[in-house]
């Protein structure tokens, strides 16, 4: 029996769904964006599953370690449950950028990893980040990918993966160009359909 894959929105965590505070475990310290949990959830209407996919180098720094991360999950989902987000899946990569590992953004191990454990089709999914590297991660895995271009990016690298389908200015223009797209593909696919049959009569 063939298995239905969903569509999902990644999102990188500091930066884009709460505010950077570095290094940070502190659950109380936890602030999402204004618009974070109404975006989201205007997303997850639109049928999309929501996962949260975040480099976590403290770890490998040593300044802190794996098991603490688990409070900030669960500040963050304890913060966005109130809206209706659920968020199917939070995946940290705790390695270094000198470790040479799959996980790492702008790798897409984690993206990877998540279609395998939640039944994600890629191709129907999106990579919203606020750096390049967080487009670089969603184009390898073949998502489509938005950067938002609040000024945490500072480099600009160029490279073959690092051109976003677009780039906006928050996270309510990523949710409004993503269900848009969605909306545009459908109804095209729709008249296609419709236009096909009519051939056939």
């Amino acid at each position: 029996m063939a298995v239905t894959r969903r569509p999902a929105v990644f999102i990188d965590k500091d930066g884009t769904l709460i505010k950077d505070v570095p290094y940070n475990v502190r659950p109380e310290l936890i602030a999402l964006y204004p618009d974070a949990a109404i975006s989201l959830a205007a997303l997850q209407r639109a049928g999309y599953k929501i996962i949260v996919v975040s480099n976590q180098s403290g770890v490998a720094r040593g300044i802190f370690t794996a098991e603490d991360l688990q409070p900030v999950s669960d500040a963050i989902r304890d913060r966005l449950q109130p809206h209706g987000v659920n968020l199917t899946a939070i995946y940290y990569c705790p390695h270094s950028a000198v470790d040479g590992c799959y996980c790492r953004k702008p790798r897409s191990g984690m993206l990877r990893q998540a279609a395998a454990e939640h039944g994600i089709d890629l191709t129907a999914s999106w990579m919203v980040g606020d750096i390049l590297n967080d487009v670089e991660a969603g184009n390898r895995a073949g998502c489509r990918t938005i950067l938002i271009d609040n000024g945490n990016e500072t480099e600009w690298l160029p490279g073959p993966h690092r051109a976003p389908f677009a780039t906006v200015g928050s996270l309510t223009a990523a949710a409004r160009t993503i269900i848009t797209t969605k909306h545009k593909e459908t109804n095209h696919e729709t008249q296609f359909a419709g236009h096909h049959l009519a051939l056939h009569r």
